[in-house]
């Protein structure tokens, strides 16, 4: 049974605006998601990994009924399985991200 869903979309070119403050990174990516994050090479790639991992995060709270306010942005870890597929760190929920030239999308479902 489905518990929670949620979805979210953002523009790449407003979190490339965002990250000219280094604190964002801090803010909103899980330490675990910082080491991915620097071992990138192109500054495209970091923008695109920075903003879908960002919608991971807010989709996931939509999903959870809660928003953003009860959890802070760090507290969520997305990861990577072996075959690449994203996970939510300690949680069941099913995950994809997609992004295009402008813009990354997340979709996260919360099963019971």
């Amino acid at each position: 049974m489905i518990k929670g869903i949620g979805t979210d979309i953002i523009e790449l070119e407003r979190i490339r605006k965002s990250l000219e403050n280094k604190k964002m990174i801090d803010r909103i990516l899980h330490p675990k998601e910082i080491e991915l994050y620097d071992h990138f090479e192109s500054e495209k790639r970091k923008i695109e990994f920075f903003a879908g991992r960002f919608c991971v995060k807010e989709a996931y709270s939509k999903a959870l009924g809660t928003g953003i306010g009860q959890l802070r942005f760090n507290q969520i870890c997305c990861l990577n399985d072996d075959n690449g597929k994203p996970y939510i760190v300690g949680s069941d929920a099913h995950v994809s991200i997609a992004h295009s030239e402008t813009v990354a999308t997340a979709y996260v479902v919360i099963e019971e």
